[in-house]
């Protein structure tokens, strides 16, 4: 596998303290030397799996998170389902990445009231989605990794073992034990090499119009605004699908991120290229300065009740400089507000100007 050595998750994202719920708030979930038990009996039972991927499994089934502190409003939490299966050559495959209007995703969504923890909610989404039965015993949990930023929400990947094959991806949506698809928002289902997650090299036949035209991995550099009116470089990544000219669009930034972490921590090495921008701030420290200056976010803080303390004091924001941020964004919104009923009244008074003069033509 191409990349150094991978010497711990700090490597990739540069975590600070981080806690999530796991499989052990469940009571129904079995303990950890039990699940590893029952992975060693399962996966010696897929006779084509090769060494290296039954290593890659085992390393995901040890992962263990580091903890998280930092408070996130329940509103504004979610979870996404990484399930991987043996291919036939015995290669590990995403099996669960899912394509609506051409944008291509991993299952998944915010979190219930009714989910007991972050692996249910991912699982839940999953069923209603793609119809990837929760049952933990053709699909256990082989980890939950730390969570990721989006536009509006907080992001925690739960990774998944399938073991019945006839739950596994088919290129026919009609193949006896396909997953059933929930047609309001998968269009088709797909798997991709997870191993092609760390390397620049497609897996594709190179004949394909897509592999020769545009780079099958590239990556993009964006701005990330910081406290105190700073910017920091971020990277993010884009793989191809093979399925381009079927008008499905790239695995693309945050479901990217993710899958090269989970390859990352399964394959024990680091990809051909380069994950972070030099001084990208740490995953607590974005989350905290999103907590603070994204609306969404703020709002759904006070709301709950979620104290924002400890992100001013991990993003060096004072009191007062909050008080003048909220202040500032919130007169912004009343001005957009504004304008929007101005614009409105404008468009009623053309429509109405122009419904005269049609009359008087008549």
């Amino acid at each position: 596998m191409p990349g150094r050595s991978l010497r711990g998750p700090q490597d990739l994202l540069d975590l600070s303290k981080l806690e999530l719920a796991s499989e052990a708030s469940s009571p129904f979930a079995p303990s950890k030397s039990r699940r590893k038990q029952f992975l060693a009996e399962s996966t010696s039972r897929i006779k084509q799996l090769t060494p290296e991927s039954r290593q890659c499994i085992y390393r995901l089934a040890s992962y263990r998170p580091p903890k998280w502190s930092l408070p996130v409003p329940g509103s504004r939490r979610a979870a996404v389902l990484v399930a991987v299966f043996a291919g036939r050559s015995g290669d590990l495959r995403s099996a669960t990445l899912r394509t609506y209007a051409g944008d291509t995703s991993l299952p998944g969504g915010k979190v219930d009231p009714g989910d007991r923890n972050i692996e249910d909610t991912a699982r839940r989404e999953a069923y209603e989605e793609i119809g990837l039965p929760k049952d933990r015993q053709k699909v256990p949990l082989l980890c939950i990794l730390e969570p990721f930023l989006a536009a509006e929400l907080v992001v925690t990947p739960v990774v998944v073992l399938i073991l019945d094959n006839t739950l596994r991806p088919r290129h026919t949506l009609n193949h006896p034990g396909q997953p059933i698809l929930n047609t309001d928002e998968v269009a088709s289902l797909f798997s991709h090499p997870l191993a092609s997650f760390l390397t620049t090299t497609s897996p594709f036949n190179a004949s394909e119009p897509e592999t020769v035209e545009v780079d099958y991995h590239q990556s993009f550099s964006v701005e990330w605004s910081a406290p105190h009116g700073k910017k920091h470089p971020f990277l993010v990544h884009q793989f191809l699908t093979g399925r381009e000219a079927g008008g499905i669009k790239p695995i693309f930034g945050l479901t990217a991120g993710m899958l090269i972490r989970v390859a990352m921590i399964g394959y024990g090495c680091d990809p051909e290229f380069q994950v972070t921008s030099p001084n990208t701030p740490s995953l607590e420290e974005r989350v905290s300065w999103a907590l603070l200056s994204r609306p969404v976010f703020r709002r759904a803080c006070e709301e709950e009740g979620v104290s924002l303390a400890l992100p001013m004091r991990i993003c060096g924001v004072t009191r007062s400089e909050f008080e003048a941020m909220k202040k500032e964004q919130d007169g912004r919104e009343d001005s957009d507000r504004r304008d929007m009923k101005r614009r409105g009244r404008g468009d009623v008074t053309r429509r109405s100007n122009w419904l005269r003069l049609w009359r008087a033509k008549l």
